[in-house]
């Protein structure tokens, strides 16, 4: 519908930025299930031309600014990638210790939910000056009534730009060395438990008192290498990086002969020749049977 007239609404879209007349428009809501139910709430076309443009603007004025450990939503980098330092720091560690490694794992609670928005325009004031892409901004940040949303590509680069100074935090105060972090779920690496667990206290109180955020008990854990690390989708074991359970059995139950190619991509990240070989006989024997 907004392609029909599509150079008049983009027209439109300019004259009302250009004039300071952007009002950002209600949220289509649903619902989606991947390991767990998400609210997502997904913003009409023209505005997410002008998130699309934010985003770009942000990209570019903050990608020099974050730390190289941080892989959510960044060029070049993303989960596989953050998968592979991981096992780096794991070897690193292993190495200096003959094989002690154990790790904090850490997972905000309901982190873009819990996102102030107060803080971000905070955040933003600092490194933009003209007022009139600060007024854009603010009417995008403030569109949602709790957080920011899922659904909005400029929730990505917010959710970064909003525990940068985390980042910086973690690896400059606390002097962390082996420091992994995609959007809300970090992980350390260490040899020492004890110090594993007053790194968390303190990060605890630094996340409440700067970003009001939290990490409650079930949401952190500090557990050997050796009994495996549940992280982004993967468990990652000293000398192996093995699928996770609940995305083999969904992997199974949505497997089919159009998407099969798309699913073996996603094992190639993982110890998985074996798995590759059921999935292609159980797909194909599907087929036979239809």
């Amino acid at each position: 519908m907004f392609e029909r007239h599509l150079e008049d609404n983009l027209f439109d879209l300019y004259e009302e930025l250009k004039n300071s007349e952007y009002i950002h428009r209600a949220y289509k809501f649903f619902v989606a299930f991947d390991s767990k139910k998400r609210d997502i709430h997904v913003a009409e076309i023209r505005d997410r031309i002008v998130h699309r443009l934010i985003y770009d603007y942000l990209v570019e004025m903050y990608e020099p600014l974050f730390i190289s450990d941080s892989y959510s939503s960044r060029i070049g980098r993303g989960s596989h990638k953050a998968i592979k330092t991981f096992r780096y720091f794991a070897k690193l560690v292993s190495g200096e210790n003959h094989g002690r490694c154990f790790v904090l794992k850490c997972d905000i609670q309901k982190f873009f939910q819990s996102v102030d928005c107060d803080i971000i325009v905070h955040l933003l004031k600092q490194k933009i000056t003209d007022e009139k892409i600060l007024k854009i901004m603010e009417e995008v940040v403030n569109s949602f009534k709790e957080g920011i949303p899922l659904g909005n590509v400029t929730s990505q680069i917010f959710a970064n730009i909003y525990l940068n100074d985390f980042d910086f935090f973690v690896k400059n105060i606390l002097k962390v060395r082996y420091y992994v972090r995609y959007n809300d779920d970090f992980v350390i690496l260490d040899n020492n438990p004890e110090r594993l667990s007053l790194l968390l206290e303190k990060i605890r109180d630094y996340l409440e008192k700067e970003r009001l955020l939290k990490i409650p008990e079930h949401k952190a854990s500090i557990r050997k290498l050796q009994w495996g690390i549940d992280f982004l989708g993967y468990t990652i074991l000293p000398n192996a990086v093995l699928l996770r359970n609940k995305t083999k059995a969904k992997m199974f139950s949505r497997a089919n002969e159009k998407n099969i190619d798309s699913y073996l991509g996603l094992l190639k990240h993982c110890n998985s020749f074996n798995l590759r070989q059921k999935l292609i006989f159980w797909v194909n024997n599907r087929v036979s049977q239809l």
